[in-house]
Protein backbone atom coordinates (compact mmCIF):
# COMPACT_ATOMS: atom_id res chain seq x y z
CA UNK A 1 0.00 0.00 0.00
CA UNK A 2 1.27 3.46 -0.88
CA UNK A 3 2.17 6.11 1.64
CA UNK A 4 3.21 9.70 0.98
CA UNK A 5 6.21 11.34 2.67
CA UNK A 6 5.39 14.88 1.54
CA UNK A 7 2.01 15.90 0.11
CA UNK A 8 1.73 18.51 -2.61
CA UNK A 9 -1.25 19.61 -4.63
CA UNK A 10 -0.44 16.86 -7.14
CA UNK A 11 -0.83 14.01 -4.64
CA UNK A 12 -3.95 15.62 -3.18
CA UNK A 13 -5.55 15.76 -6.63
CA UNK A 14 -4.58 12.12 -7.29
CA UNK A 15 -6.18 11.08 -3.99
CA UNK A 16 -9.40 12.92 -4.84
CA UNK A 17 -9.49 11.15 -8.19
CA UNK A 18 -8.79 7.78 -6.52
CA UNK A 19 -11.65 8.33 -4.07
CA UNK A 20 -13.89 9.40 -6.97
CA UNK A 21 -15.08 12.52 -5.17
CA UNK A 22 -15.94 15.99 -6.34
CA UNK A 23 -13.89 18.92 -5.04
CA UNK A 24 -16.69 19.81 -2.60
CA UNK A 25 -17.15 16.22 -1.39
CA UNK A 26 -13.38 15.76 -0.99
CA UNK A 27 -13.14 19.01 0.97
CA UNK A 28 -15.93 17.86 3.30
CA UNK A 29 -14.24 14.47 3.63
CA UNK A 30 -11.03 16.16 4.79
CA UNK A 31 -12.67 18.94 6.78
CA UNK A 32 -11.18 21.79 4.71
CA UNK A 33 -12.69 24.50 2.52
CA UNK A 34 -13.44 23.69 -1.14
CA UNK A 35 -11.33 26.68 -2.22
CA UNK A 36 -8.35 25.08 -0.44
CA UNK A 37 -8.70 21.92 -2.51
CA UNK A 38 -9.13 23.99 -5.68
CA UNK A 39 -5.92 25.89 -4.83
CA UNK A 40 -3.97 22.65 -4.34
CA UNK A 41 -5.04 21.35 -7.72
CA UNK A 42 -4.29 24.62 -9.49
CA UNK A 43 -0.78 24.96 -8.04
CA UNK A 44 0.15 21.25 -8.14
CA UNK A 45 3.68 20.45 -6.94
CA UNK A 46 4.37 24.12 -6.14
CA UNK A 47 2.13 24.05 -3.06
CA UNK A 48 2.27 21.94 0.07
CA UNK A 49 -0.60 21.60 2.57
CA UNK A 50 0.00 22.59 6.20
CA UNK A 51 1.45 19.89 8.52
CA UNK A 52 -1.89 19.18 10.20
CA UNK A 53 -3.54 18.81 6.80
CA UNK A 54 -0.69 16.51 5.71
CA UNK A 55 -1.72 14.19 8.56
CA UNK A 56 -5.38 14.36 7.48
CA UNK A 57 -4.40 13.40 3.95
CA UNK A 58 -2.27 10.55 5.35
CA UNK A 59 -5.29 9.19 7.20
CA UNK A 60 -7.60 9.55 4.18
CA UNK A 61 -5.18 7.54 2.05
CA UNK A 62 -4.57 4.88 4.72
CA UNK A 63 -8.29 4.25 5.11
CA UNK A 64 -8.74 3.66 1.40
CA UNK A 65 -9.09 0.08 0.21
CA UNK A 66 -6.81 -1.67 -2.27
CA UNK A 67 -8.73 -0.26 -5.25
CA UNK A 68 -8.30 3.31 -3.98
CA UNK A 69 -4.53 2.80 -3.57
CA UNK A 70 -4.26 1.36 -7.05
CA UNK A 71 -6.19 4.28 -8.60
CA UNK A 72 -4.03 6.70 -6.58
CA UNK A 73 -0.80 5.28 -7.96
CA UNK A 74 -2.22 5.16 -11.51
CA UNK A 75 -3.33 8.81 -11.24
CA UNK A 76 0.18 9.84 -10.23
CA UNK A 77 1.67 7.82 -13.07
CA UNK A 78 -0.71 9.38 -15.60
CA UNK A 79 0.28 12.83 -14.33
CA UNK A 80 3.74 12.07 -15.68
CA UNK A 81 5.44 12.43 -12.30
CA UNK A 82 7.36 9.65 -10.61
CA UNK A 83 5.89 8.75 -7.23
CA UNK A 84 9.35 8.16 -5.75
CA UNK A 85 10.76 9.25 -3.44
CA UNK A 86 7.65 10.89 -2.01
CA UNK A 87 5.52 7.71 -2.24
CA UNK A 88 6.74 4.40 -0.85
CA UNK A 89 5.33 1.07 0.32
CA UNK A 90 7.23 0.91 3.62
CA UNK A 91 5.89 -0.56 6.86
CA UNK A 92 3.55 1.38 9.13
CA UNK A 93 4.39 4.95 10.06
CA UNK A 94 3.60 6.48 13.44
CA UNK A 95 0.27 7.96 12.40
CA UNK A 96 -0.73 4.62 10.83
CA UNK A 97 -0.20 2.87 14.17
CA UNK A 98 -2.54 5.41 15.75
CA UNK A 99 -5.17 4.96 13.03
CA UNK A 100 -4.86 1.17 13.26
CA UNK A 101 -5.40 1.27 17.03
CA UNK A 102 -8.44 3.53 16.60
CA UNK A 103 -9.90 1.16 14.01
CA UNK A 104 -9.48 -1.79 16.38
CA UNK A 105 -11.37 0.09 19.09
CA UNK A 106 -14.14 0.79 16.57
CA UNK A 107 -14.13 -2.88 15.57
CA UNK A 108 -14.73 -3.96 19.17
CA UNK A 109 -17.77 -1.68 19.32
CA UNK A 110 -19.04 -2.91 15.93
CA UNK A 111 -18.72 -6.54 17.04
CA UNK A 112 -20.55 -5.82 20.30
CA UNK A 113 -23.45 -4.55 18.17
CA UNK A 114 -23.16 -7.43 15.66
CA UNK A 115 -22.42 -4.94 12.87
CA UNK A 116 -20.38 -7.57 11.05
CA UNK A 117 -19.99 -5.81 7.65
CA UNK A 118 -18.53 -2.68 9.27
CA UNK A 119 -16.24 -4.71 11.54
CA UNK A 120 -15.05 -6.71 8.53
CA UNK A 121 -14.29 -3.54 6.56
CA UNK A 122 -12.32 -2.03 9.45
CA UNK A 123 -10.20 -5.15 9.91
CA UNK A 124 -9.72 -5.59 6.18
CA UNK A 125 -7.85 -2.29 6.01
CA UNK A 126 -5.01 -3.78 8.05
CA UNK A 127 -4.90 -7.59 8.07
CA UNK A 128 -3.64 -7.90 4.49
CA UNK A 129 -1.66 -4.66 4.25
CA UNK A 130 1.67 -5.96 5.57
CA UNK A 131 3.26 -9.34 6.09
CA UNK A 132 4.47 -10.17 9.62
CA UNK A 133 8.07 -9.83 8.40
CA UNK A 134 7.49 -6.16 7.52
CA UNK A 135 6.28 -5.27 11.03
CA UNK A 136 8.11 -4.32 14.19
CA UNK A 137 6.84 -5.55 17.58
CA UNK A 138 4.20 -2.84 17.82
CA UNK A 139 2.85 -3.60 14.36
CA UNK A 140 2.96 -7.34 15.00
CA UNK A 141 0.97 -6.89 18.22
CA UNK A 142 -1.68 -4.89 16.33
CA UNK A 143 -1.78 -7.60 13.66
CA UNK A 144 -2.31 -10.17 16.40
CA UNK A 145 -5.18 -8.18 17.85
CA UNK A 146 -6.68 -7.72 14.38
CA UNK A 147 -6.46 -11.45 13.67
CA UNK A 148 -8.02 -12.24 17.05
CA UNK A 149 -10.93 -9.89 16.37
CA UNK A 150 -11.32 -11.39 12.90
CA UNK A 151 -11.62 -14.81 14.57
CA UNK A 152 -14.22 -13.46 17.01
CA UNK A 153 -16.20 -12.11 14.05
CA UNK A 154 -16.08 -15.47 12.28
CA UNK A 155 -17.08 -17.30 15.48
CA UNK A 156 -20.07 -15.01 16.05
CA UNK A 157 -21.16 -15.60 12.45
CA UNK A 158 -20.94 -19.36 12.96
CA UNK A 159 -17.92 -19.85 10.65
CA UNK A 160 -16.19 -22.35 12.91
CA UNK A 161 -14.12 -24.77 10.79
CA UNK A 162 -12.15 -24.60 7.57
CA UNK A 163 -9.49 -22.37 5.97
CA UNK A 164 -11.58 -19.19 6.31
CA UNK A 165 -12.87 -19.83 9.81
CA UNK A 166 -12.54 -18.87 13.45
CA UNK A 167 -10.45 -22.00 14.09
CA UNK A 168 -7.89 -20.97 11.46
CA UNK A 169 -7.78 -17.31 12.54
CA UNK A 170 -7.37 -18.17 16.23
CA UNK A 171 -4.42 -20.40 15.30
CA UNK A 172 -2.82 -17.50 13.38
CA UNK A 173 -3.37 -15.15 16.32
CA UNK A 174 -1.85 -17.72 18.68
CA UNK A 175 1.27 -17.94 16.50
CA UNK A 176 1.69 -14.16 16.53
CA UNK A 177 1.27 -13.78 20.31
CA UNK A 178 3.56 -16.76 20.92
CA UNK A 179 6.21 -15.09 18.76
CA UNK A 180 5.78 -11.90 20.82
CA UNK A 181 5.68 -13.88 24.10
CA UNK A 182 2.47 -12.30 25.43
CA UNK A 183 1.14 -14.96 27.88
CA UNK A 184 -2.20 -13.25 28.63
CA UNK A 185 -3.13 -12.99 24.96
CA UNK A 186 -2.04 -16.58 24.31
CA UNK A 187 -4.31 -17.81 27.12
CA UNK A 188 -7.22 -15.71 25.82
CA UNK A 189 -6.81 -17.33 22.41
CA UNK A 190 -6.80 -20.77 24.04
CA UNK A 191 -10.04 -19.88 25.83
CA UNK A 192 -11.62 -18.82 22.55
CA UNK A 193 -10.43 -22.04 20.90
CA UNK A 194 -12.22 -23.99 23.63
CA UNK A 195 -15.40 -22.05 22.83
CA UNK A 196 -15.06 -23.05 19.15
CA UNK A 197 -14.58 -26.69 20.21
CA UNK A 198 -17.76 -26.52 22.29
CA UNK A 199 -19.74 -24.84 19.50
CA UNK A 200 -18.49 -27.57 17.12
CA UNK A 201 -19.89 -30.28 19.41
CA UNK A 202 -16.58 -31.39 20.92
CA UNK A 203 -17.94 -31.18 24.45
CA UNK A 204 -15.46 -33.43 26.29
CA UNK A 205 -12.45 -31.65 24.82
CA UNK A 206 -13.97 -28.23 25.50
CA UNK A 207 -14.80 -29.08 29.12
CA UNK A 208 -11.24 -30.30 29.79
CA UNK A 209 -9.73 -27.15 28.30
CA UNK A 210 -12.12 -24.94 30.26
CA UNK A 211 -11.21 -26.70 33.51
CA UNK A 212 -7.50 -26.11 32.94
CA UNK A 213 -8.00 -22.46 31.95
CA UNK A 214 -10.23 -21.82 34.97
CA UNK A 215 -7.08 -22.20 37.08
CA UNK A 216 -4.67 -20.54 34.66
CA UNK A 217 -2.92 -17.55 36.24
CA UNK A 218 -2.23 -16.07 32.82
CA UNK A 219 -5.91 -15.11 32.65
CA UNK A 220 -7.66 -12.37 34.57
CA UNK A 221 -10.07 -13.29 37.38
CA UNK A 222 -12.97 -12.46 35.08
CA UNK A 223 -11.73 -14.72 32.28
CA UNK A 224 -11.14 -17.57 34.76
CA UNK A 225 -14.72 -17.13 35.99
CA UNK A 226 -15.92 -17.29 32.38
CA UNK A 227 -13.98 -20.52 31.91
CA UNK A 228 -15.72 -21.98 34.98
CA UNK A 229 -19.09 -20.92 33.61
CA UNK A 230 -18.32 -22.55 30.28
CA UNK A 231 -17.30 -25.78 32.06
CA UNK A 232 -20.88 -25.81 33.30
CA UNK A 233 -22.19 -25.12 29.80
CA UNK A 234 -20.35 -28.10 28.34
CA UNK A 235 -21.49 -30.33 31.22
CA UNK A 236 -25.08 -29.20 30.73
CA UNK A 237 -24.97 -30.03 27.01
CA UNK A 238 -23.69 -33.50 27.93
CA UNK A 239 -26.66 -33.98 30.26
CA UNK A 240 -24.84 -33.64 33.59
CA UNK A 241 -27.24 -30.98 34.81
CA UNK A 242 -26.73 -31.21 38.58
CA UNK A 243 -22.95 -30.80 38.44
CA UNK A 244 -23.32 -28.16 35.73
CA UNK A 245 -25.63 -26.07 37.94
CA UNK A 246 -23.16 -26.19 40.87
CA UNK A 247 -20.31 -25.03 38.64
CA UNK A 248 -22.43 -22.25 37.13
CA UNK A 249 -23.59 -21.03 40.54
CA UNK A 250 -19.95 -20.72 41.65
CA UNK A 251 -19.12 -18.73 38.51
CA UNK A 252 -22.20 -16.55 39.08
CA UNK A 253 -20.96 -15.67 42.58
CA UNK A 254 -17.58 -14.74 41.10
CA UNK A 255 -19.24 -12.35 38.62
CA UNK A 256 -21.23 -10.83 41.49
CA UNK A 257 -18.04 -10.28 43.51
CA UNK A 258 -16.35 -8.77 40.44
CA UNK A 259 -19.33 -6.47 39.80
CA UNK A 260 -19.81 -7.80 36.27
CA UNK A 261 -23.58 -7.51 35.67
CA UNK A 262 -23.55 -8.68 32.07
CA UNK A 263 -21.55 -11.83 32.84
CA UNK A 264 -23.76 -12.43 35.88
CA UNK A 265 -26.83 -12.14 33.65
CA UNK A 266 -25.37 -14.65 31.18
CA UNK A 267 -24.76 -17.03 34.09
CA UNK A 268 -28.44 -16.79 35.06
CA UNK A 269 -29.43 -17.66 31.49
CA UNK A 270 -27.17 -20.72 31.44
CA UNK A 271 -28.45 -21.81 34.84
CA UNK A 272 -31.99 -21.59 33.47
CA UNK A 273 -31.08 -24.00 30.67
CA UNK A 274 -29.38 -26.38 33.09
CA UNK A 275 -32.52 -26.54 35.25
CA UNK A 276 -34.64 -26.98 32.12
CA UNK A 277 -32.48 -29.99 31.23
CA UNK A 278 -32.99 -31.33 34.75
CA UNK A 279 -36.78 -30.99 34.38
CA UNK A 280 -37.12 -28.25 37.02
CA UNK A 281 -39.12 -25.76 34.94
CA UNK A 282 -40.05 -23.60 37.94
CA UNK A 283 -36.41 -22.81 38.68
CA UNK A 284 -35.64 -22.58 34.96
CA UNK A 285 -38.29 -19.87 34.51
CA UNK A 286 -37.04 -18.08 37.63
CA UNK A 287 -33.48 -17.88 36.30
CA UNK A 288 -34.45 -16.91 32.75
CA UNK A 289 -36.70 -14.14 34.10
CA UNK A 290 -33.77 -12.92 36.20
CA UNK A 291 -31.49 -12.98 33.16
CA UNK A 292 -34.00 -11.04 31.08
CA UNK A 293 -34.37 -8.38 33.78
CA UNK A 294 -30.65 -7.83 34.40
CA UNK A 295 -27.56 -6.94 32.41
CA UNK A 296 -26.56 -3.49 31.27
CA UNK A 297 -26.13 -4.07 27.53
CA UNK A 298 -28.84 -4.86 25.00
CA UNK A 299 -27.31 -6.23 21.80
CA UNK A 300 -28.84 -8.39 19.06
CA UNK A 301 -26.70 -11.35 20.16
CA UNK A 302 -27.84 -10.99 23.76
CA UNK A 303 -31.51 -10.69 22.77
CA UNK A 304 -31.32 -13.72 20.48
CA UNK A 305 -29.64 -15.85 23.14
CA UNK A 306 -32.16 -14.83 25.80
CA UNK A 307 -35.14 -15.42 23.53
CA UNK A 308 -33.73 -18.76 22.40
CA UNK A 309 -33.26 -19.92 25.99
CA UNK A 310 -36.70 -18.59 26.99
CA UNK A 311 -38.39 -20.27 24.04
CA UNK A 312 -36.60 -23.55 24.79
CA UNK A 313 -37.90 -23.51 28.35
CA UNK A 314 -41.46 -22.65 27.30
CA UNK A 315 -41.44 -25.52 24.77
CA UNK A 316 -40.67 -27.93 27.60
CA UNK A 317 -44.14 -27.39 29.12
CA UNK A 318 -47.12 -28.59 27.02
CA UNK A 319 -49.13 -25.66 28.38
CA UNK A 320 -46.75 -23.06 26.91
CA UNK A 321 -45.63 -24.69 23.63
CA UNK A 322 -47.33 -22.06 21.49
CA UNK A 323 -45.66 -19.27 23.46
CA UNK A 324 -42.32 -21.02 23.05
CA UNK A 325 -42.71 -21.26 19.28
CA UNK A 326 -43.64 -17.59 19.09
CA UNK A 327 -40.56 -16.57 21.09
CA UNK A 328 -38.32 -18.80 18.95
CA UNK A 329 -39.76 -17.28 15.77
CA UNK A 330 -38.84 -13.86 17.14
CA UNK A 331 -35.32 -15.05 17.94
CA UNK A 332 -34.92 -16.62 14.48
CA UNK A 333 -35.92 -13.41 12.71
CA UNK A 334 -33.39 -11.38 14.70
CA UNK A 335 -30.66 -13.99 14.14
CA UNK A 336 -31.28 -13.97 10.39
CA UNK A 337 -31.29 -10.18 10.28
CA UNK A 338 -27.88 -9.91 11.94
CA UNK A 339 -26.24 -12.94 10.34
CA UNK A 340 -26.04 -15.04 13.52
CA UNK A 341 -25.82 -18.38 11.74
CA UNK A 342 -24.84 -20.48 14.75
CA UNK A 343 -27.84 -19.21 16.70
CA UNK A 344 -30.11 -19.94 13.72
CA UNK A 345 -28.87 -23.53 13.68
CA UNK A 346 -29.48 -23.83 17.42
CA UNK A 347 -33.02 -22.51 17.06
CA UNK A 348 -33.78 -24.95 14.25
CA UNK A 349 -32.37 -27.77 16.37
CA UNK A 350 -34.68 -26.84 19.24
CA UNK A 351 -37.68 -26.67 16.90
CA UNK A 352 -36.84 -30.07 15.42
CA UNK A 353 -36.47 -31.73 18.81
CA UNK A 354 -39.79 -30.28 20.00
CA UNK A 355 -41.95 -31.40 17.07
CA UNK A 356 -42.92 -34.64 18.75
CA UNK A 357 -44.09 -32.91 21.92
CA UNK A 358 -47.77 -32.33 22.72
CA UNK A 359 -49.07 -28.81 22.38
CA UNK A 360 -51.88 -26.76 23.84
CA UNK A 361 -54.31 -25.20 21.38
CA UNK A 362 -51.85 -24.98 18.48
CA UNK A 363 -53.65 -23.62 15.46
Amino acid sequence: MATVHQWTGLEAKALRAALRMSIRAFAEHLGVAPRTVAKWEKLGTSTRPQPDTQAILDTALARGDVAVHLRFEVALSEAGVSAAPRVTTAGPRLWEYETWTEDLDRTVIALSRQNFPFAHSLLGRWTSRWTPGELDERGLYLLGRSTLLEADLQRDQGLLLGPLSAQHSYARAQQIFTRLDVPRRIAQVELSQAVVAEMSGKLDAAARRYELLAMDERLSHRDRARARLWVGTALSKEGNQEYAARVMLAASRDFEDLTEPDDWSVAQQKLALAYRGAGDLTRALHFIDTARATGTTDTPMQRVRLDTAHGHILLSDPATVDDGLRVLDQAAKAAARYGLCHQLRSIEGIRTSSRGLPCSGRR
